[in-house]
């Protein structure tokens, strides 16, 4: 790192523990005269963050803080006269440096970082920075205009895995309101930067990828809906050309968020290309009084020159290192709501508690319809308490036949709504958000309730609370089932406010309740965000438990969210929301790659199909601890039938890949498999394993593989297996041991 150690009274460095000064070529000039910007950087005032092969390189020569570079591992060299430009005719005479605020007093002509006005004025700004602090892995950057009065501050902070985690502030110093319109972190892209790639979905069919070249304009992905949604991109990623799963070089972005969002590309027609992500807050939502501040949402950027895998393998090892993530082997779950519903019958129920203790299930989810008048989804919701005319002797039975069978019992909830037809909407109408004296439209027949209302946060909150201590519930399972339509708190904009609630809502109950884990269930993968996995323990990755459609959600969560926070159930052998049936071998597997469980009534399964789940569910426990530690690697075969996938452990002794027949092959042989990621000088034991049951196939002769073969690690991943020629719809799995 090398940072300024000269004097100026202007504005102030620290270095580690101590202060320095920053050159006065560094401080705004003042009066009425034309500022002039340094276009060569000296070595005392650029900073280098570096970790992992990754560097981040901050240039404060020209009174901004300008990102030189964010990507591959640079060497000590001056980057001044390679990044000088020069200046084409018809433009601003000097070389534009925006900087990380994209001031339009800079001469810079794309979207600011920072839209607002006071009473409109100050709408233009023109930040001198003011003060530097830095360590070995963080550099803050403080910046004034004393004419707009307005201050901004940025913390990088790169983490051991090379991601940059990036914050930003900003505070109205003037003695009148500010009107924040937006406050957005962006990152400048390379010319190598050719394509973009995000996702889009809807309920059943989340994160489904989008990717399309880089053109000029601005490519915007937003999200209005009081959520992150099912139509959420977790990371948006720039590529260089033709970049895929284990080549190219991959930039991407995320939010630490669940409100509402913006992701934006942006590509100017001289050709600069950044990629910007920020909250999308509401007209009003942020106006700042005098001496107040608003902090954006934290932005996790990553680089990669190992194509995709290599930003999850970053953002895993990220995720994995915060000390909230869970640590215990993640049990295996079942959830009763395929199973019985709304029906609600203690018999049932404990045939469901005997059969699943028989598979070896861990943990028992008794879902939507035992709180107070919750015979459908038109009523209860914001009662939550134990319904006694389904349950006379309260949640006790159940809890201790759970218990009694050695399993875990756990408790569905969707705190943030109300039905109309329920007491505490009787008593408090005014708790919901709503706008002009209107009722909004209903979704699911519910209404949102307002969390930024104290009684109402004091009211959802306590009576989970009590439910919790009650039954000594260790999990719930947290609902969220419709979208916010004007989402007013007391006649202003209050998503920002309700996303805030419910982050202090979860932490507040996990400090009454350490042992506490959460499940984020957002009508299935409607709030799967990197701002949620800061507070929850576990993801409902789609309401659609059908194991095909289910091979591309889950393929596509994990490009940011690792498998043991995503729950993957084996769902019934007839969909109920495809209308599709599967063999229990195929369903098996999809569901074995995250937090395994089992979301269907086994007490209808035959001997047949109860014998496999028990040796499913002995797999799945015997490999959980490579599933939930290791790199997720992908490698599709030629062709659009077959996927895939797998996970190498971080030392390379054994790996579990599994090939997928999504479709029928076009030809009579199918493409190799080829298994990335394993210690190419060493020698592997291959076979086929199949806990669940064989996979079909139409083949008259096997591959001689099938029945085991040992192999270097460099001609697995070079030129691999050919897989069988399996029936449609249905998967393999291919055990790696080093030998």
């Amino acid at each position: 790192m090398r940072t300024s150690a000269a004097g100026t009274p202007d504005a102030d460095v620290r270095s580690g523990n101590s202060w320095a000064r920053i050159p006065p070529s560094l401080s705004r000039p003042q009066g009425p005269a034309v500022p002039q910007f340094a276009t060569t950087a000296s070595p005392d005032t650029v900073i280098d963050l570096v970790a992992d092969g990754v560097c981040v390189r901050v240039d404060l020569s020209s009174g901004t803080p300008v990102i030189q570079h964010w990507g591959a591992e640079l060497g000590a060299g001056d980057l001044a006269d390679l990044l000088h430009d020069g200046v084409p005719q018809s433009n601003i005479d000097e070389p534009v440096l925006p900087g990380l605020w994209r001031e339009n007093a800079r001469g810079f002509l794309g979207r600011p970082a920072v839209l607002g006005h006071r009473g409109g004025a100050d709408w233009s700004q023109l930040f001198s920075i003011s003060r530097v602090e830095s360590t070995a892995q963080t550099l803050t950057v403080e910046s004034t205009d004393a004419v707009a009065g307005l201050t901004v501050c940025v913390t990088f902070d790169l983490q051991p895995s090379g991601v940059l985690l990036i914050s930003q502030a900003v505070t109205n110093d003037a003695g009148t309101p500010f009107d924040l319109a937006e406050l957005t972190t962006w990152l400048p892209l390379p010319d190598a930067a050719a394509e973009t790639l995000d996702f889009t979905g809807r309920w059943l069919k989340e994160r489904q990828p989008q990717r399309r070249p880089i053109q000029v304009g601005t490519w915007a992905r937003e999200i209005r809906e009081g959520r992150s949604g099912h139509d959420y991109t977790i990371v948006q990623l720039a590529l260089s050309s033709g970049a895929d799963y284990q080549a190219g070089s991959v930039w991407s972005t995320g939010l630490l968020w669940s409100g509402n969002t913006r992701h934006l590309v942006e590509r100017l027609p001289n050709g600069q290309t950044a990629v910007g992500a920020g909250e999308l807050l509401l007209p009003g939502e942020s106006i700042l009084a005098p001496g107040a501040s608003y902090a954006a949402p934290t932005v996790a950027a990553t680089f990669s020159a190992t194509g995709i895998d290599g930003m999850t393998d970053r953002l895993y090892r990220w995720l994995r290192a915060r000390p909230q993530h869970p640590a215990r082997p993640r049990p295996l779950t079942l959830n009763v709501w395929e199973a019985v519903y709304f029906d609600h019958d203690l018999a049932k129920l404990g045939a469901l508690v005997d059969a699943a203790a028989e598979v070896g299930v861990e943990r028992f989810v008794l879902d939507d319809g035992w709180f107070l008048g919750r015979r459908n989804d038109f009523a209860g919701l914001g009662d939550w308490v134990v319904d006694r005319s389904v349950w006379p002797d309260g949640l006790t039975p159940l809890a201790e036949r759970v218990a009694a069978a050695g399993m875990e019992f756990g408790l569905w909830f969707e705190g943030e709504m109300v039905n109309v037809d329920s007491e505490v909407y009787r008593a408090h109408p005014e708790w919901i958000f709503q706008a002009g004296g209107r009722i909004p439209p209903e979704a699911r027949h519910q209404q949102v309730l307002d969390l930024g209302h104290p009684g109402a946060y004091a009211h959802v909150l306590g009576q989970v609370d009590a439910i919790l201590t009650e039954y000594g519930i260790s999990y719930i399972k947290w609902d969220h089932n419709r979208v916010l339509t004007e989402p007013a708190h007391l006649g202003v904009a209050g998503v920002r406010r309700q996303t805030e609630a419910i982050y202090r809502l979860f932490d507040e109950l996990k400090r009454r309740h350490p042992r506490l884990e959460i499940e984020s269930c957002s009508s299935g993968g409607g709030r799967v965000d990197l701002g949620m996995a800061q507070h929850a323990d576990r993801f409902w990755t789609s309401d659609c438990n059908d194991a095909l459609e289910r091979q591309h959600i889950q393929r596509y969560t994990q490009f940011a969210i690792p498998p043991e926070l995503l729950g993957t159930h084996i769902g019934p052998t007839h969909s109920h929301t495809t209308g599709r049936t599967h063999a229990l071998s195929f369903r098996a597997i999809t569901a074995l790659f995250g937090h395994a469980g089992i979301e269907w009534d086994i007490t209808e399964a035959s001997p047949a199909e109860r014998a496999a789940l028990v040796t499913w569910a002995a797999y799945y426990k015997q490999k959980r601890a490579l599933l939930h530690t290791g790199r997720v690697v992908r490698a599709d075969p030629a062709g659009d039938t077959a996927l895939v996938h797998g996970v190498v452990a971080q030392d390379g002794g054994e790996a579990l890949f599994a090939y997928v027949q999504l479709a029928a092959a076009g030809a009579s042989i199918p493409p190799r498999i080829l298994l990335p990621g394993l210690d190419t000088t060493a020698r592997y034991r291959v076979r086929m394993v199949e806990p669940a049951g064989p996979a079909g196939t139409t083949q008259a002769q096997q591959p001689r593989w099938l029945a085991g073969l040992e192999s270097d690690g460099a001609a697995l991943a070079q030129v691999g297996l050919r897989p069988p020629i399996l029936y449609p719809e249905t998967a393999i799995l291919i055990e790696v041991t080093r030998l």
